[in-house]
């Protein structure tokens, strides 16, 4: 499997959390043994204390997400995950900026990380929960922008702004941009 002008976002919205309550985690093409699709893995916990509003895999192809779990993920929590048909626009088309944004079960979720540091080369190996070798490009932001609102809404609940968000993010290490 193999990956295309992604971006990908960990994070917490408050200090504190146990865990992070934000996944984004999406690429503009990914390529799979049964096709490529836009696609990716969404956790969005806006309420930490409650379930999910919105996880799983996710994608443009509905073979290609339900590929993820029982493939790429075997024998992780993520094996089991839902799979949700997804709308999935990805930008990296502009230095120092990736964006993405994505239309889900009723909800739009974009995420947009800005003044990205300079590349840096990864290679990681398997670990528990990403049972696969990773290798790429990641450039990290200095800030991000998260953002949901309902499909039938046109105001946008900001969940924390920039500097929040960043300021969050920074005093606990939890994001990573990749482009």
């Amino acid at each position: 499997m193999s990956w295309e002008g992604g971006v990908d976002l960990v994070a917490m919205t408050a200090a504190g959390l146990p865990q992070p309550n934000v996944i984004v985690h999406v690429a503009r093409m990914v390529h799979t043994p049964v096709g490529s699709a836009p696609s990716g893995m969404l956790l969005y916990a806006p309420a930490p204390d409650q379930a999910p509003l919105l996880m799983g895999f996710i994608s443009e192809s509905s073979v290609v997400c339900r590929y993820f779990g029982p493939h790429v993920f075997r024998g992780t929590p993520f094996e089991k995950a839902p799979t949700l048909q997804a709308k999935i626009h990805v930008d990296v088309d502009h230095p120092g900026i990736v964006s993405a944004h994505v239309e889900v079960e009723g909800h739009i979720i974009r995420a947009r990380l800005t003044d990205l540091k300079p590349h840096v080369l990864i290679a990681r190996p398997p670990a528990e929960m990403t049972p696969f070798d990773q290798q790429g490009l990641e450039a990290e932001p200095r800030q991000v922008l998260l953002e949901e609102l309902p499909v039938d809404r046109e105001d946008v609940q900001a969940l924390a702004g920039q500097d929040d968000l960043a300021d969050v993010v920074e005093h606990l290490g939890r994001v990573r941009g990749r482009v």
